[in-house]
């Protein structure tokens, strides 16, 4: 008798899929992978090396007292030495000064302006105007220091500067002001000038970020009506917060490092006090007196402190309104 082995039942078992296998990447397969992508950003890797990372090997002369004349293995080590004597030049604290104090009126004025301005600019309806003073108010940014210095200088000038002539038209003051011989003047001078200059350029970046808000939020708003002003407090400074934060982060980190441009071109022998900067400090000692060692020293000084300043602002913006560059 023939015993009939029974077969199992399969219908009802459910079969589990193998995972599929992950692919093993590795970084020379992503480099393949996306080697167009890698040769069109080589270029800017090599400038922004060659430029900005090469020229550090230069700090060493700060810890050296420098030669020319003599090879790098030739030259004298001094240690901290220049720094030490940074520390103890009573004019390093006058410029540290005339530096903060024009950064500070730059970000309070220079920052905030070009914001209200872009918000504003925005509010126009006429496309037309809008675009014809967008295009007026960058304009100067693309003008040298040099001319806008002559400018400056000639609207502020005793002899027949308009400036003087207004203001002795309207009584307000009796004879004129010779603003570019006080040094008081200088650091709203300088401010002025440079909100004259860059607003309108500044300014683009957030007309950029404006152009991204949802416009049926403002159908929205009006619908419950909020006025145009409402608006603009509710929706488009909201809307624009992330590049507010940015920006102002970066601004931060550049606070002690302004350039010197428009206070060498501004600055004359009567207002030195209040218009040596850092940078014409570091110029002054490292190229026209030739201390190259003590003059690194205070450009490598800007450089630190500018980093430990951009760390703090974005770490303090990371922790009160959640955002951050890095």
């Amino acid at each position: 008798m023939e015993t009939l082995s029974a077969k199992p039942d399969t219908r009802n078992v459910s079969v589990t899929p193998r995972p599929p296998k992950k692919r093993k990447q590795g970084l020379w397969q992503s480099i393949v992978r996306q080697k167009y992508l890698y040769l069109m950003s080589l270029p800017f890797v090599i400038w922004l090396f060659v430029f900005n990372y090469l020229p550090v090997w230069g700090w060493t002369m700060a810890f050296q007292n420098y030669k020319p004349s003599k090879s790098f293995s030739e030259q004298k080590w001094v240690g901290m030495k220049n720094f030490v004597d940074l520390f103890h030049d009573e004019r390093f604290y006058l410029v540290l000064r005339n530096t903060l104090a024009m950064s500070i009126l730059g970000i309070i004025f220079g920052f905030i302006v070009p914001i209200f301005f872009a918000v504003f600019l925005n509010e126009l309806k006429g496309t037309a105007f809008k675009r014809s003073v967008q295009t007026v108010s960058y304009l100067p940014h693309f003008v040298s220091w040099v001319v806008v210095a002559g400018i400056i200088t000639k609207l502020l000038s005793i002899d027949g500067g308009i400036v003087n002539d207004i203001l002795m038209s309207l009584h307000i003051i009796k004879e004129p002001i010779q603003f570019m011989a006080q040094g008081k003047w200088f650091w709203g001078i300088v401010t002025a000038s440079d909100v004259w200059k860059e607003t309108g350029w500044n300014a683009i970046i957030y007309l950029a970020a404006i152009t991204g808000i949802d416009k049926e939020l403002y159908e929205a708003a009006r619908v419950d009506g909020a006025g145009r002003f409402k608006q603009m407090w509710n929706i488009t400074l909201p809307g624009i917060r992330t590049t507010i934060s940015v920006l102002l982060i970066m601004s931060i980190g550049h606070l002690i490092g302004i350039g010197f441009e428009k206070q060498f071109q501004l600055q004359n022998a009567l207002v030195t006090d209040y218009s040596e900067v850092l940078d014409l400090y570091a110029l002054k000692y490292g190229i026209n007196i030739s201390r190259f060692s003590y003059g690194t020293a205070i450009s490598m000084f800007t450089s630190v402190v500018s980093i430990i300043l951009l760390f703090t602002a974005n770490g303090i913006m990371k922790k009160t309104t959640k955002e951050s560059i890095m």
